[in-house]
């Protein structure tokens, strides 16, 4: 009898399964909707923003009045053991 009964269970189970996580589902989703708040507040793109900041900077006013660059110590002299700095 157990053997038939397993038997039985096995092929029918997707039958009695798929319903049901069906049906969980859908209560589910619908109580999600009535609990969870989705509004998500607009913002302006990154991109946008970031071209916007650039754009305002004091230092791009003028194309003439360009900071010069500074260049520090040699780059592979940083860091430098102590025996080799002699």
């Amino acid at each position: 009898m157990w053997p038939v009964l397993l038997r039985a269970m096995r092929v029918y189970a997707p039958y009695i399964t798929l319903p049901f996580a069906a049906v969980v589902g859908y209560i589910g989703y619908h109580v999600e909707n009535k609990v969870s708040d989705k509004y998500t507040p607009y913002s302006a793109p990154i991109k946008d923003s970031r071209n916007e900041r650039l754009l305002s900077e004091d230092s791009l006013q003028s194309a003439t009045e360009v900071e010069k660059l500074k260049y520090s110590a040699n780059v592979l002299g940083r860091n430098i053991s102590p025996s080799l700095k002699e």
